[in-house]
C-alpha cells in the first residue's frame, strides 16, 4: 500500500440521497472529502500529470455521479463514490467522507455523515 496521499477537501455537491420522500423529491447539499492513496514518486520526479491521479477528473466523476444517481443511504452514496474513484488506475485505495449538510432531524444537527475506506481488493464485497 503506498504511503503517499492526495487529499481533496470540501467538494460541495447537490444530490438525491435519503429515505424520506422529501429527500428524494429535491436535491440536497453534501460535502465530500477524499483521501486517495497512490504512489506519487513518479509524479514527484517527472512533474507530469500523466504520472498521478488527476484530481480534476476525480472531482468531475464524483460530481457526475451525484447528478445522475439517487441513493437512499449515505453508505451507498459513499460506496458509489469509492467505486468511481478506484476506477482511476493509479489510486490503490480511497477514504470517502460524505456529509449531509442539512439532515432532516428535529435536533440542531450541523451534519450527518459516513466515512469509508476501500481498496481494490475490498470493492466487490461479499
Amino acid at each position: 500500500m503506498p504511503s503517499d496521499r492526495i487529499e481533496l477537501r470540501g467538494l460541495r455537491l447537490l444530490a438525491y440521497c435519503g429515505v424520506l420522500p422529501e429527500e428524494q423529491a429535491r436535491r440536497q447539499p453534501f460535502s465530500v472529502d477524499l483521501d486517495l492513496d497512490c504512489d506519487l514518486a513518479a509524479a514527484g520526479r517527472s512533474d507530469d500529470l500523466a504520472d498521478t491521479a488527476d484530481y480534476g477528473a476525480v472531482c468531475e466523476a464524483v460530481e457526475r455521479l451525484a447528478a445522475d444517481e439517487r441513493f437512499a443511504l449515505l453508505e451507498r452514496f459513499a460506496q458509489a463514490i469509492a467505486d468511481a474513484v478506484l476506477a482511476h488506475d493509479v489510486v490503490a485505495s480511497v477514504t470517502v467522507a460524505v456529509a449531509k449538510l442539512r439532515p432532516p432531524v428535529a435536533q440542531d444537527l450541523a451534519s450527518s455523515g459516513v466515512r469509508i475506506t476501500r481498496t481494490r481488493s475490498t470493492t466487490d464485497g461479499p
